[in-house]
């Protein structure tokens, strides 16, 4: 007698084989998936430590400048430089601190008789913008 029906042996192996390839597949890419949030979070962590390591050092930098008799040239290995602003009509402090390679925190004081005024203090960036025309999206004819 002959078995004419139902699902073979063959049949069988064939869907076990394609469900593990998937299965593998699916956990390869959120493997990949992972890694990369992680290497996200590590550069985050880094910009932010990085951000309040420098925001400290402009702290002690001020500090230094407000106990000072007049204002340093050069404080905790930073250079300081002084610019006189016409429409404030005062000197203004400008330096910066580095976050990493890529951004510094600058900062822009103005010293008034007995405090002083901070115009800015902000994180930049550092590196330099190269236009890039290579990439032609409409063409005229």
């Amino acid at each position: 007698m002959q078995n004419t029906g139902g699902v073979g042996v063959g049949s069988a192996s064939i869907v076990l084989v394609f469900a593990v390839l998937c299965l593998t597949i699916f956990s390869l890419i959120t493997f990949i998936v992972a890694s990369n949030d992680r290497a996200l979070v590590e550069a985050e962590v880094n910009l932010v430590v990085g951000y309040y390591e420098a925001d400290t050092l402009a702290e002690l930098i001020l500090a230094d400048i407000l106990q000072a008799d007049e204002i340093p040239a050069n404080a905790r290995g930073v250079e300081i430089m002084t610019h006189w602003h016409n429409s404030l009509e005062m000197e203004t402090v400008y330096f910066y601190t580095r976050i990493s390679d890529f951004n510094a925190l600058y900062v822009h004081l103005a010293f008034l008789e007995d405090t002083f005024k901070i115009l800015s203090w902000r994180m930049s960036d550092t590196g330099q913008w190269e236009y890039n025309p290579g990439l032609n999206v409409f063409i005229e004819d």
